[in-house]
Formats: C-alpha cells, structure tokens, sequence
C-alpha cells in the first residue's frame, strides 16, 4: 500500500474517533453541571479547566481565551467549534474528511456519503443553531454519525492492509482518550478533589465519559470508586474502550501488518506495542495507584506517541532511494539530457 494512502486511511479513523471522545466528554460534564447550580463561577472553571490540560492544549487555549476568565463557555466552545484549535470536534470532522477525499477510491460510497454528511451538518446553519438551542442533543448527532461511521466501515472495507490502518488509528486514539480522561482527577485542585462524598459522582462521569458505565454495571455490583474504575479501564480484557482491550488491538493490527507473528517484532512499533500489552496483561491498580496515577498514565500516553512515531517511520515516512550523487553543474546539464536521450533511443 502506498504510504499517503495509509497516512490517510491512519488519520481519517483517528480524526473521527476524536470527535466521538470529545462529544462525550463535553457532553457528560455539561449534565453534571446542571446538577451543580450552586458552583459560583470559580469552581465552574474548577471543573472545566482539567479538561483542557488533560487534551494537552492549555498553552493554545490561554493564546485564544486568555487565563480562563471567560469560564466554561469558553472551553466548550474551544473544544466544540473553534477552527482554531485542530483538536476540536468541527476541525477533526473536518481533518477526517479531507483525508477521506484524498483516498476516495478505498472508501465504499456508504461511507463517504456518512462522513460528507456529517461534515456538511456541524457546517450548517441547522447545525450552528441545535448547537446554540439544544447542544445535548447536537453532541448525541455527532456521537451517532461516528457510531453509523464506525459501522459501515466495519460492514463495507475488506480486511486488508486498508482496514489493518483504519483499525489501528481507532483504537490508539481511543487508548490515549481512555487514559486521558482518566487523568482529569489528577488536575483537579486541592479543594475538588473527590472526596468520599462525592468520590462515587466523579466516578461515575468518567465512566460515562468513555461510555462505560452500563458495562461496568454489569460487572460490578458496588459503586463506583478509584480502584475498581481505574482497574476496568486499564485491564478489562472484554470492554473496547479499556486501555488493555485496545492494546491488544494496536498489536494485532501491527502484526498483520508486517506479517510478522505475534510475540515478535520487526519495527519499534511492533516492540513498544508487545512490551505494553505484557505490562498490561500482567499489571495491577495497586503498582498503578503506589506509582501514582498522573505519573503512570503520563507514561502510557508517551508510549502510544512511541508507537504511532514508530509505525509513521515505518509505513509513511518516504525515504531517499537509490545511490546518492553530487549535483549535477549547471554547465554540463545539456550533455548530460543529450546522453538520456540517445539512450532511450537505443
């Protein structure tokens, strides 16, 4: 496969699966602030500003908006529909569909038609105005297009070297959101930190955030709290937005890939990505927690960069061929065209 067209196929998935993320994140903590109308205009921003360290974007953020005065306004509409940030939800539908166009021709028609619909929605004056009247309900739109997306791919794109890209960049960005929004506690200031009062709600978005809270019910009886959420969301073997499930995946699609077999490794991708689903496959909440959960999911996060540079260095980047020869001066190019050209003759 050409490397621009696995670059596409790689990012096309990603953009999407981003979109999907944030709608849900945005969406989940918007209804928990319906539920806190007593929180002053502080501890509002409280709430929404480790989100935006959790996404790594702080430093754009204070370039566009300041030192977040303007509040959780602010940050929804950084993250929703600023063209300005390349992360948010209008830029990446927007990323997914450029690289869509460029490799139209391993696209099925049903899936183009879903991903040109969607774009052509958030760009749209119906759009702009569900988002400003009813965004609860313009964030679930989003969510179900990248569901349906999701599904025609996986119903319409043979299971080539096309889908291994595609499958790949799903699950390394849902591994890293996963992580992410675990991480947000560990922005949290001193005084919103969960306590044991409130431990369960916190929780519980963050389950909802990744879309695991009817999953994480029917496994667990109790209510939710630090060590078992945290262990549902690195180690779950079953649940597809668990960081173990996806690494998994990122392997396996590696692995196919290079046609080499598993347990092995042909690239440093392949490596990083064996050595993490070993760590994975045999770590515990406990070695988390005594670590420190900032500490280790920061750790994580780097990892996956690893693995997306290391498999870039690999399949995409296009490197220099053939032997290496001093620039030709500018005196002798005409001799040189006249021996090509006599050449080609014989």
């Amino acid at each position: 496969m050409l490397s621009r067209v696995a670059n596409s196929l790689y990012w096309m998935v990603r953009y999407i699966e981003r979109a999907d993320n944030l709608s849900r994140l945005i969406e989940v903590n918007g209804q928990l602030l319906l539920d806190h109308e007593r929180l002053d205009s502080d501890r509002l921003r409280a709430f929404w500003k480790p989100i935006i360290l959790s996404t790594g974007d702080e430093e754009l953020f204070g370039e566009l908006y300041g030192a977040w005065e303007e509040g959780s306004g602010a940050v929804i509409r950084f993250l929703t529909n600023d063209r300005r940030n390349p992360n948010s939800i209008v830029s990446s539908i927007a990323l997914a569909r450029e690289n869509a166009r460029m490799v139209r021709d391993q696209l099925s028609e049903e899936l183009w038609e879903e991903l040109n619909s969607l774009y052509l929605f958030i760009n749209s004056r119906d759009g702009e105005a569900l988002l400003a009247n009813d965004p609860t309900r313009f964030y679930e739109t989003i969510r179900r297009a990248t569901f349906t997306f999701h599904g025609i791919a996986a119903a319409s794109i043979s299971r080539s070297d096309s889908w291994e890209f595609m499958d790949l960049g799903r699950h390394l960005e849902r591994a890293d959101k996963t992580t992410r929004f675990l991480d947000i506690t560990s922005f949290l200031p001193e005084s919103e930190v969960p306590a044991n009062g409130t431990a369960t709600f916190h929780w519980t978005a963050i389950l909802r955030s990744c879309g695991a809270l009817g999953a994480f019910r029917a496994e667990h009886r109790g209510e939710p709290n630090e060590e078992i959420v945290v262990s549902f969301l690195m180690f779950s073997r079953d649940f597809p937005r668990s960081v173990r499930y996806c690494v998994d995946r990122i392997d396996r699609n590696l692995h196919r890939i290079s046609g080499a077999p598993r347990g092995t490794y042909t690239n440093e991708a392949e490596r990083v990505s064996g050595r993490l689903l070993s760590e994975l496959s045999y770590g515990s909440t406990d070695e988390i927690l005594a670590t420190g959960l900032h500490d280790y999911l920061d750790g994580m996060q780097e990892r996956f960069n690893s693995i997306g540079g290391g498999m870039f260095r690999t399949y995409m980047l296009v490197r220099e061929t053939g032997d290496e020869r001093p620039p030709i001066p500018a005196a002798s190019v005409s001799s040189v065209v006249a021996w090509q050209m006599a050449q080609q003759q014989q």
